[in-house]
């Protein structure tokens, strides 16, 4: 299955893909909100964002309603997301696959081509000042916990703001 926005004539220079476990919770949430930074800057037309899990068991379901609520409350939206696993034409598709925790990078690094593994970070490594190297996972526990997964995506969002613009200065 090819990803949202490989559907249409594709202008981006770049790619990030989010990655968590089932692509249902922090994941899309990191997708939201970095789609939304890129717009305010205006920047939706050269960079693309599109978000995965490293397991496919919740392959084509809808976004964790948790999750969709209290993006909502911060003004974003996962409108239409599905979950989708990681696949292997990801890890030469997108220029930045950015995994939540170490689980999902430890994942990603054993499935990714080792030309590719460059590729391969933490989100959180965008947002130092965070203090946490890790999104951690809400998804079994109170509704707190989707909050602080967006306590550190919006960081970590601002600062790959950072990386993206530099990037895109770059000569090609």
């Amino acid at each position: 299955m090819l990803n949202r926005w490989f559907r249409r004539a594709d202008p981006a220079r770049l790619r990030v893909l989010m990655v968590c476990t089932g692509n249902i919770c922090r994941s899309p949430m990191a997708e939201a909100v970095l789609r939304q930074r890129l717009q305010r800057a205006g920047l939706e037309r050269v960079v693309a964002v599109d978000s995965a899990g490293t397991h496919g068991f919740h392959k084509g379901s809808p976004i964790d309603p948790r999750a969709a609520a209290q993006a909502a409350l911060r003004g974003y939206t996962l409108d239409g997301l599905r979950s989708r696993p990681v696949v292997a034409e990801d890890y030469s598709r997108f220029d930045l696959l950015l995994a939540m925790d170490q689980d999902n990078l430890a994942t990603l690094r054993k499935r990714c081509p080792p030309e590719e593994q460059h590729r391969l970070q933490l989100l959180m490594a965008h947002a130092p000042q965070a203090g946490a190297t890790e999104v951690p996972d809400p998804y079994y526990g109170a509704l707190s916990g989707f909050d602080l997964a967006l306590d550190l995506i919006e960081p970590a969002c601002d600062g790959l703001m950072q990386e993206v613009r530099r990037r895109l200065a770059a000569p090609a």
